[in-house]
């Protein structure tokens, strides 16, 4: 293992003295001790005392693999925190795309892991993504599974906390919110982004709204953190305009073609007996237009369908009943 992921792996210990993993990590500083790597094994030891001694002081805090700690901020009047962490193990990330939309998700990764070396060219990876399309397309997922390969924290904004009824006090929280991160690496999710980026040409909204708007563009473009900031929205047309040349990346992510339909089903029923009979390509096609979400809900439907009323083998007959039920579902 290179030096650099050995110093990274060891800003990420957070243990006790009798841990294991504390244990395991002394092993390894002896071992590269007696390799001659002495400077190394000492770097390696300073970073674990430290991690050791302040263990006490973080916890109940944010830690990640940078060896930085953080409070998320609570809102003023409920002290209700401003986003939330979902734990890495409980991240969604194996997701299929067509083959553009994995190149850009796939090429944001890319030059995160690659930062440094962008960096020595006065070159900055891509940091702040706006993802767009239907729902059930898996904008929310794109950002998990991004958080996932680059191996960052995952937050997602409570913008239930982020609004305020008082004057003043939804832009000061969103303020709060990206300080925070300036110092702290994270995927950072705006969800449904749409709720407070709506256009300040809508003559409806009250003007505390065309605040936050404001101060939205302001904390975007003055974002230059260490992390990247993910926003999502079902209404593209409804975002306000300037915000656009705020991302550094655009990307649609579009409804799944026959194709990916076809692997979407069966990677859904991988655990399942299937029919020798069953044609994926002519189910597919008759999903043609259907969500990522709402395929996956079919194919479920079917093999649940299949257990309850026949021998645990989905045949034709499941997928046909499923998708009836289902074709409700299918709108616009």
């Amino acid at each position: 293992m290179n030096q650099d992921l050995l110093v990274r792996l060891f800003r990420s210990i957070d243990g006790d003295q009798n841990d294991d993993i504390v244990k395991v990590a002394e092993t390894i500083i002896e071992d590269e001790r007696t390799k001659g790597h002495a400077k190394l094994a000492d770097r390696l030891k300073t970073i674990l005392a430290k991690n050791v001694q302040s263990n006490q002081h973080f916890k109940g805090e944010l830690k990640n693999i940078f060896g930085s700690s953080t409070n998320i901020p609570t809102d003023k009047r409920n002290n209700i925190p401003l986003a939330f962490e979902i734990k890495r193990d409980d991240l969604r990330h194996e997701m299929i795309l067509n083959v553009p939309t994995e190149y850009k998700i796939k090429r944001i990764e890319q030059e995160f892991v690659a930062r440094e070396r962008l960096a020595q060219f006065g070159l900055k990876h891509r940091c702040r993504i706006l993802l767009h399309g239907a729902p059930g397309c898996g904008k929310s997922m794109s950002a998990e599974r991004i958080a996932w390969n680059i191996g960052l924290p995952f937050l997602k904004v409570r913008f239930e906390a982020i609004i305020s009824s008082y004057l003043g006090e939804s832009a000061s929280n969103l303020k709060k919110l990206f300080e925070m991160i300036i110092n702290y690496p994270c995927v950072l999710l705006l969800d449904e982004f749409d709720f407070i980026a709506k256009s300040r040409e809508n003559k409806q909204d009250v003007g505390e709204m065309h605040r936050i708007v404001n101060i939205l563009l302001n904390v975007l473009e003055d974002y230059e953190g260490p992390g990247i900031v993910v926003a999502t929205t079902n209404l593209e047309g409804s975002l306000d305009k300037a915000l656009f040349r705020r991302f550094d990346d655009i990307i649609e992510i579009p409804k799944p073609g026959v194709p990916e339909i076809e692997r979407i089903l069966r990677s859904t029923l991988s655990s399942i007996k299937i029919d020798k009979d069953i044609s994926w390509s002519q189910i597919a096609s008759d999903m043609e237009g259907f969500s990522a979400a709402l395929i996956v809900k079919i194919a479920n439907d079917a093999a649940k369908n299949s257990v309850i009323h026949g021998n645990g083998v989905v045949s034709k007959k499941h997928f046909s009943t499923s998708l009836s039920e289902n074709q409700l579902y299918n709108k616009p």
